[in-house]
């Protein structure tokens, strides 16, 4: 039985799904030991274990040495040493791989592909490890991002893939009347190419959440993919380019269809990028990069996620405490690394009114505070939530908006001791207060655990506002609060207008920062922001061409 076989209900439920855009998920986000094993949890830590202070083997063409990147932001010592690989000699082996790809079709590459990531689920824990270590994501975030929401996102990538190439058949024959005369036959045949050799470039904060779409869609439609990952984390795209290549490499085919190309100099990914064999570019990351990608790599389709302002328009509530609950959360988990964590909170300067009564903006910027401290309270909790702080760039801009060199500060941000990690880089969410007119200070990405409550003259300057920062700065997510349908219906119009996901009265369970596979459109490729849709066939449709060849028949 083939894998596409094996796998078709999987296949066939994930475009429905898709289709529907209701819940679905094969893969437990609970690691429980009843799902995944009662030593699950034990064997992937030892699997993590065993990669520190040694060689990652991968046996990859044009290995030239080693390269050891990562530092951990817990302080933890990972020492793995990658395989520094000429990125030609990748070039080169993936391009001779393609072609007995190209030929085992799209039904063989489909399965191969979810075979991969029932594999990789298999080893979530493993991953998690390596997650959780090289992003400082806290446990729970690592299992899960970097686990099975991972998982579903390549799984719809891949279904995706199905649905596009499944509409070509392989051949048909062409009748055409001719009158009286016999008709013209041909017999004409379609074959479903790769565009070729396709380039992931990883972030640092979520390296299989953000990568997996664009490696799987990549694959699937015939391409032979090239994961560059982050430097600061390497380990969790290196386990996975493993998987994949021991999985092709036993079903017969050339396992560097997928490779890794592990390298800190920015000039080594740009001569990459601009290689003439590349021809599909994923990239999530800054916006210099990624603009500079976009502007260079004229010979590649681009799907870049950069830099955005995702924000926040209180206008009035029913539940202020729960508001204020919801948006605590959203502003402390993982620290704000994430690419969907608003920054600006817009409240009008006279305030709103609320279920307890009206509230000044002060008011609201010290009841904001006072619901952090209350989330942050127990140690343990505030470290499982915040994580770790990644990236020293992002430690420093921390240092710098606490001087207040961007508003005045209403919460500071403190450095919390991990009780398990004692070199963690753990640091609370800084609240900052300004002004509209500040846009100095609030209107680019922060990146990082910073807000800013911003002064608004009035929710309808609020709306226009919020048009105009995604507009000029792109955005993935909008959030909105408000008892007024008038408000809710303006800001859903600018957000149709600037292209962007709007968010509406969330005071339950569900955070602005969360996108589930399978129903939310991450990414509209409507802003600056992010110039494709993550969650639809448009993101698989352009990986692949369809070559006809046609004759006659007798």
């Amino acid at each position: 039985m083939s894998w596409f076989d094996r796998h078709q209900a999987l296949i066939d439920r994930a475009l429905k799904a898709a289709n529907e855009r209701s819940y679905w998920s094969p893969f437990s986000e609970m690691p429980s030991p009843k799902v995944y094993g009662e030593s699950a949890q034990a064997d992937g830590k030892s699997a993590f274990e065993s990669y520190c202070g040694g060689p990652f083997e991968l046996d990859q063409a044009g290995q030239r040495g080693w390269i050891t990147p990562e530092a951990s932001p817990y302080g933890l010592s990972l020492n793995v040493a990658y395989p520094n690989c000429d990125p030609q000699a990748l070039i080169a082996a993936a391009q001779a791989a393609m072609p007995a790809w190209q030929a085992a079709g799209a039904r063989e590459r489909v399965g191969l592909c979810v075979q991969a990531i029932t594999e990789l689920n298999a080893r979530s824990f493993e991953i998690a490890h390596a997650v959780m270590a090289t992003t400082g994501q806290g446990w729970m975030m690592a299992f899960q991002a970097g686990g099975p929401h991972a998982q579903d996102r390549a799984l719809e990538a891949v279904a995706y893939a199905w649905q596009e190439q499944s509409r070509i058949p392989a051949e048909s024959v062409w009748e055409k009347p001719q009158g009286k005369n016999p008709p013209i036959r041909m017999r004409k045949q379609f074959e479903i190419v790769g565009r070729g050799v396709a380039l992931v470039i990883g972030c640092g904060t979520f390296p299989t959440w953000n990568t997996y779409p664009g490696l799987f869609a990549a694959l699937a439609t015939g391409n032979a993919v090239i994961v560059k990952p982050h430097p600061n984390a390497v380990l969790p795209a290196a386990i996975t380019v493993r998987v994949m290549r021991q999985l092709l490499a036993a079903q017969g085919f050339d396992p560097n269809l997928v490779s890794l190309c592990v390298t800190d100099k920015p000039e080594v990914t740009q001569a990459l990028a601009t290689h003439p064999a590349v021809a599909s570019i994923d990239f999530t990351g800054s916006n210099a990069f990624g603009r500079w990608l976009i502007e260079h790599c004229r010979q590649a389709q681009v799907y870049a996620e950069l830099a955005g302002l995702n924000h926040v328009l209180i206008d009035s509530t029913s539940a202020y405490k729960a508001l204020l609950d919801n948006l605590a959360f959203s502003l402390c988990l993982y620290s704000g690394q994430m690419c969907t964590t608003p920054q600006a909170i817009l409240v009008p300067q006279g305030g709103i009114e609320t279920d307890e009564g009206p509230k000044s903006l002060e008011a609201v910027q010290t009841d904001l505070a006072a619901a952090i401290d209350r989330l942050l309270a127990k140690p343990e909790v505030a470290c499982a939530v915040l994580g770790a702080v990644q990236s020293k760039e992002t430690l420093e801009r921390i240092e710098v908006a606490g001087s207040g060199a961007w508003g005045r500060v209403v919460r500071p941000s403190a450095a919390l001791v991990h009780p398990e990690f004692s070199g963690a880089q753990i640091h609370s969410p800084l609240l900052l207060s300004c002004s509209m007119e500040d846009e100095a200070a609030y209107m680019q990405e922060r990146f990082g655990p910073i807000a800013f409550v911003v002064s608004v003259p009035s929710t309808e300057a609020a709306v226009q506002l919020s048009e105009r920062m995604v507009r000029e700065q792109g955005a993935l997510t909008v959030s909105v609060y408000s008892t007024r349908e008038s408000v809710i219906e303006a800001l859903t119009r600018a957000t149709w207008r600037s292209r962007v996901a709007l968010s509406i009265n969330l005071t339950g369970p569900v955070y602005v920062n969360q996108s589930a596979a399978f129903s939310d459109y991450h990414g509209t490729g409507g802003n600056p922001a992010a110039n494709a849709s993550y969650a639809d066939s448009a993101f698989v449709a352009n990986r692949f061409r369809v070559v006809q060849r046609r004759q006659h028949i007798d």
